[in-house]
């Protein structure tokens, strides 16, 4: 289709190349020939009759107009998806969509087996792609590239919708037979101890307790660093560590190794695990239907 004479499908090619700011890797995500790609950007040179992008070292780096282009770009192009979704009445039993979420290994033990196993029931042929941290969550909802979001309120950027879905607490955890550490320990015991801690991605970025910590100016001495919360049990088991974890994980996995939960000898509040989505979702009666599954899922925690 054509639009005052530009391809509309190049507008699919300019905002992936604008998203990777690699030819290569746009390419790949279009399942298009490296050489398909090159003469969509081409193409796309003459029609504004700009570069669009110029190389530095291995990477496109945007002209200003192309930089300019970018929101517009993507934002026309999740309004279509979001109308093409709406094309026909949305059935859960026949549906196939594939919904892809970004959330942490916490929210996908307490949560989201649920959600999945109560959508398996009713919708059998959706699927889900759920998908670790990233370095920005927010971006591959700004791109369209994600469905939701389930992390801690605090993380979530306020330039789209979010909900909130239910309140969490922080607890120390130790091995049962940790013999420095007889009830719960005091302040001075707790920081000088070693710790296993959980941050994220290659830049290590803080899980909700070192970002607590750290707005109430508190430094720990950490010892084991892991990308996943569910690990730090079994890294504390057999030590003299001690790990900081969110109450309802830490019950789960007392329940199977030995473990003591102990209350934390420092002023961390509560927080609070939140849903967030893109504003063309509103549109999309699929994924309002998941929505709301998981907001009720969350209430019957």
């Amino acid at each position: 289709m054509r639009f005052q004479g530009l391809d509309l499908n190049l507008l699919v090619a300019l905002n992936e190349l604008l998203a990777e700011r690699n030819l290569t890797v746009a390419a790949n995500k279009l399942n298009l020939s490296q050489p398909a790609m090159s003469a969509a950007l081409a193409r796309l040179r003459a029609y504004f009759d700009d570069d669009l992008f110029r190389m530095q070292g291995r990477q496109m780096i945007p002209t200003p107009f192309a930089e300019a282009m970018a929101t517009p770009t993507r934002e026309a192009l999740l309004h279509i998806k979001a109308m093409l979704a709406t094309r026909d009445t949305f059935d859960p039993t026949v549906s196939d969509r594939c919904f892809r979420v970004v959330l942490s290994d916490y929210a996908m033990h307490m949560l989201f087996c649920r959600v999945v196993a109560r959508i398996a029931r009713v919708a059998p042929k959706i699927t889900f792609d759920l998908l670790p941290f990233d370095e920005k969550p927010d971006e591959l909802i700004r791109r369209g590239e994600v469905d939701f979001l389930i992390f801690p309120n605090v993380f979530l950027s306020s330039s789209f919708h979010k909900e909130p879905l239910f309140e969490e607490r922080l607890v120390g955890v130790a091995w049962r037979d940790n013999p420095e550490i007889a009830d719960a320990p005091s302040f001075r015991q707790y920081m000088s101890m070693g710790h296993v801690a959980t941050q994220f991605g290659r830049s290590h970025k803080p899980s909700i307790e070192d970002w607590l910590m750290v707005e109430h100016g508190l430094q720990r001495r950490i010892e084991v660093t892991v990308q996943s919360f569910t690990v730090v049990p079994h890294l504390i088991v057999g030590t003299n560590r001690i790990g900081t974890m969110c109450e309802r994980l830490a019950m789960q996995a007392s329940r199977t190794m030995p473990l003591r939960i102990f209350e934390l000898p420092v002023p961390l509040p509560p927080f609070t695990e939140a849903l967030q989505w893109s504003q063309v979702h509103k549109s999309d009666p699929a994924a309002e239907w998941v929505r709301k599954i998981i907001l009720d899922e969350a209430s019957l925690l």
